[in-house]
């Protein structure tokens, strides 16, 4: 149960592989959770609850509430839909229902943070990564596999309290989590790693250890003009320590966006490969490489997979 001095009443809008294990950790731990979803989905959690499997929090059902809509103020709301349905995800939150809740996105890339913004009060936005394998299997059903789930939160805008004290309940459902300074700097950090890792592993169908060795040079390509993007957005790479991390990632992991390539799913091409795009050209960053790797993957995968 938890241990603060209250439970806190949380949202998750998209309870998929990580939104559905946020949920299952924070009912687990007492909170009260809302689901937000599709119909089918809501209507399955109302009925079963929210099943987890995972070698690191045991297997173990939590009961959850579901609905089609936020119809309620909360303390905090978990973005966590893919990025190719956020925007539609979105409508399931009218901004006057949220209240004062904080909304915590756990995303990949980082354009969706100024969507936020735009939509709900920007000192309520606490952007968020998260590094985890977890998989939706069937509705209200998630496989968690591998370590433990690592969160990051930072915000320019939220109170660094509110920040805290969000975290705090997120550790003590079971989950890492760091809070830091700056969160352009964890936006790109998490991003440094994702682009090259997922672009390339989708563009050869191959997991990450045949990319570090048949492909190494042209993801030392991709990661040098990354570098060049980032220290112009103001978050300078430390590109040793990158590779090293890169080097020491299991050789037989295969990326997200490559799952979904596989499975005919749309892929978030979008917001990892055209974002790196826009910002360079923002910045007048030449990134051949990178662009012609972008257009490759694009025709990899799904129609539709560069919509912006």
């Amino acid at each position: 149960m938890t241990t603060t001095a209250a439970p806190w009443t949380v949202a998750v809008l998209g309870p998929g592989g990580v939104g559905g294990l946020c949920a299952g950790l924070l009912a687990r731990a007492g909170h009260r959770v809302i689901c937000l979803a599709r119909a089918q989905t809501a209507a399955v959690l109302n009925e079963r609850g929210l099943t987890v499997r995972s070698g690191v929090f045991g297997d173990f059902t939590a009961r959850v509430e579901a609905d089609t809509e936020l119809r309620e103020p909360v303390d905090a709301l978990l973005v966590t839909p893919k990025e190719t349905g956020l925007r539609a995800a979105l409508d399931r939150v009218p901004r006057e229902a949220l209240g004062e809740g904080l909304v915590v996105p756990l995303l990949n890339g980082f354009e969706h943070v100024d969507v936020l913004r735009e939509r709900y009060p920007a000192e309520q936005v606490v952007p968020g990564t998260i590094r985890v394998e977890s998989t939706r299997v069937a509705p209200g059903v998630i496989e968690h596999g591998g370590l433990n789930a690592r969160v990051e939160l930072a915000s320019s805008t939220a109170p660094h309290a509110r920040v805290e004290r969000f975290a705090a309940v997120l550790r003590e459902s079971g989950q890492h989590v760091d809070v830091l300074p700056d969160e352009t700097a964890m936006l790109w950090g998490k991003l440094s790693f994702l682009l090259p890792v997922a672009l390339l592993t989708t563009r050869y169908g191959v997991p990450v250890g045949e990319v570090r060795t048949a492909h190494r040079d042209r993801m030392l390509a991709v990661v040098g003009e990354f570098a060049e993007v980032s220290a112009a957005q103001g978050a300078p790479l430390d590109v040793p320590a990158l590779l090293t991390f890169i080097d020491k990632v299991p050789a037989e992991t295969r990326s997200s966006m490559q799952r979904d390539a596989a499975a005919g799913r749309p892929l978030e091409l979008d917001a990892i490969g055209g974002a790196l795009l826009r910002a360079a050209a923002r910045h007048g960053v030449e990134v051949p490489r990178t662009a012609g790797l972008v257009a490759e993957v694009a025709e990899v995968g799904a129609p539709g997979a560069l919509d912006g």
